[in-house]
């Protein structure tokens, strides 16, 4: 296999009448969504675009991932970029692809217009009424490679400037491919969409989909703010399969949603994007007894995961999961700063090996030379393995642990500190719902920030309880709400820089 059409094709002819994608109020099966992408991709063909970037600014829908399928058809590469993302960041992405074409729809046609008007635009409703051209697409598919770019993904960049992550293919099939095969993706699954296609978790359900022959369904954001509705549509559409950020799990959590509906499809839990707070998730585990679940990690530049815990013990409310290990056909390296293995439960830096990884960095050369970098454990021949900037060591068990990110890793009164660790234990207090710890170097201080009916001078008090002296966060701020990015994640950048502000 060269590229991912040939997944959906296969698809095609051995299910056509089964349905693939779904929403809420309308469903599209394999023949039909076949023959939309085929009638998308002859349109952009004809307008001679091939082997270019193509911006989607589309909703999350049936039509923005047939819109995907007809880029890679066609032998381009897209970026997704999603309708509610500020003009700002937007415009610094298109700064950074330069898109030959956006392809758009009626929701999203003025505000094209309105900040990207020296773009060509194709609206997607007239590019879906386009007579497939069987010979065009053949003698487009006969030029591919494995290696031709799939997708552009924009993730935060320190500088300010989005980053975007070039992968290709090959990548994106030698990780599907170990995705079906150990976590069971086949025609009886039937997934939950809760991630946003620009976010590089929605590559497992999308393309995990098509490859095994199961069904997909986008969930309606707005339930996620009225979680029963949630649970009823797991229901409703028969979910067995489910693979979300850890925020959206701690949503169900919090108020005890199990206690009233449970979901009675469901299999296979899996998770990944930050860290899962054991505490929320034992709430699941003890609900549902019967499911199955997994702790995936991995970055952008791996096309998703590249480690993964498939949870086999009880775990107390305070103690961490572990990242487990290396998936099939990619490997990992625990590196220290003599650019040597770790041994034991040293701390050091993870590096990833393998077809998995991204080919590097949109337009941004120092950045790629940065972090893709030659294996440091080998001279003889050219090997590029990616730098995560994720510390973590070796259990007792032989599992991979994660500790934080490289910039998480502070010095604070002559200690280097990891605040995952000091996380860890402010997750496990019982009324918190969400916390994060974030540092103020100038100030020199530890913040615990978190949402729940505890008082802040109890928070204090049991991590004292808990951690060393030097560890003890200084401040604790509760807030109404946490604060989430538009991935789902808590937004520890935001928070750093206004944490003042909610304590005044």
């Amino acid at each position: 296999m060269k590229n991912i059409i040939e997944a959906l094709e296969k698809q095609a002819l051995k299910n056509p009448d089964k349905i693939i994608f779904g929403e809420e109020t309308k469903e599209i099966t394999y023949n039909e969504f076949l023959n939309l992408v085929k009638k998308v991709a002859t349109k952009l063909l004809k307008l001679n675009i091939n082997h270019q970037p193509i911006a989607i600014y589309m909703n999350k829908n049936i039509e923005c991932l047939s819109a995907m399928f007809a880029c890679a058809y066609s032998n381009n590469y897209y970026t997704i970029i999603d309708s509610q993302t500020p003009a700002s960041r937007i415009t610094k992405i298109m700064d950074t692809l330069n898109p030959v074409i956006i392809i758009t729809e009626e929701d999203t046609d003025n505000l094209v217009n309105d900040n990207f008007a020296s773009y060509q635009v194709l609206k997607y409703k007239d590019a879906s009424k386009e007579e497939i051209n069987e010979e065009l697409l053949k003698k487009c598919f006969e030029k591919m490679i494995d290696t031709d770019p799939l997708y552009v993904l924009f993730t935060s960049g320190s500088t300010g400037t989005p980053k975007g992550t070039v992968v290709n293919h090959r990548s994106v099939i030698s990780y599907i491919t170990w995705f079906t095969e150990e976590f069971e993706i086949n025609e009886k699954t039937i997934f939950a969409n809760q991630t946003p296609f620009y976010f590089s978790m929605s590559v497992s359900d999308i393309f995990g989909t098509v490859f095994g022959g199961g069904t997909f369904y986008i969930m309606p954001k707005v339930y996620f703010s009225f979680p029963i509705k949630l649970i009823e549509f797991m229901n409703d559409k028969k979910i067995n399969t489910i693979y979300w950020v850890p925020s959206a799990i701690a949503i169900v959590t919090n108020l005890k949603v199990f206690d009233y509906l449970k979901p009675n499809y469901l299999e296979k839990v899996m998770f990944a994007g930050e860290v899962m707070p054991t505490k929320k998730l034992n709430y699941w585990i003890n609900a549902l007894p019967n499911v199955k679940f997994a702790n995936l990690f991995g970055p952008t530049e791996s096309t998703d995961i590249c480690t993964f815990y498939k949870v086999n013990r009880t775990f107390k409310d305070d103690e961490a999961l572990p990242i487990g290990r290396a998936c099939n056909n990619c490997d990992v390296l625990v590196i220290n700063e003599n650019n040597t293995l770790c041994e034991n439960d040293e701390v050091g830096e993870l590096y990833i090996r393998g077809s998995f990884l991204a080919e590097g960095y949109y337009d941004n050369a120092s950045k790629t030379s940065e972090v893709f970098v030659q294996n440091p454990l080998q001279k003889h021949y050219p090997e590029i393995v990616y730098k995560t900037g994720d510390l973590v060591k070796y259990n007792e068990m032989g599992e991979l642990v994660y500790l934080s990110r490289k910039d998480f890793q502070i010095k604070h009164m002559g200690y280097r500190i990891e605040l995952g660790e000091i996380e860890t234990a402010l997750s496990s207090i019982d009324k918190i719902k969400a916390s994060v710890m974030i540092y103020d170097g100038v100030a020199d201080k530890l913040i615990a920030i978190y949402e729940g009916k505890i008082k802040e001078e109890e928070v204090i008090k049991y991590i004292q309880g808990k951690l060393p002296y030097y560890m003890v966060p200084n401040k604790a701020i509760r807030i109404k709400q946490m604060i989430y990015n538009a991935n789902g994640k808590i937004d520890r950048q935001y928070l750093k820089n206004n944490y003042q502000k909610m304590e005044d």
